[in-house]
């Protein structure tokens, strides 16, 4: 599984980050980007990631 943030809808609320950091930083421009690709171990929390952003800006690419 890959993922992207979408930075037209991203507030850089830091959620994302908070659930799974091994994946998602908040940058200096306060919108989240992803640091790694997804693994076994960082999947779940990915899921989570997405499911409770509050502006679903978490995309899966395909």
């Amino acid at each position: 599984m890959k993922v992207r943030i979408n930075k037209d809808v991203c507030i850089g609320c830091g959620y994302c980050q908070s659930v799974e950091p091994k994946v998602f930083k908040v940058a200096d421009e306060a919108q989240a980007e992803v640091i790694a690709e997804v693994t076994e171990e960082t999947y779940s929390n990915v899921q989570e990631a997405m499911a409770n952003c509050p502006v679903s800006a978490i995309e899966e690419e395909f």
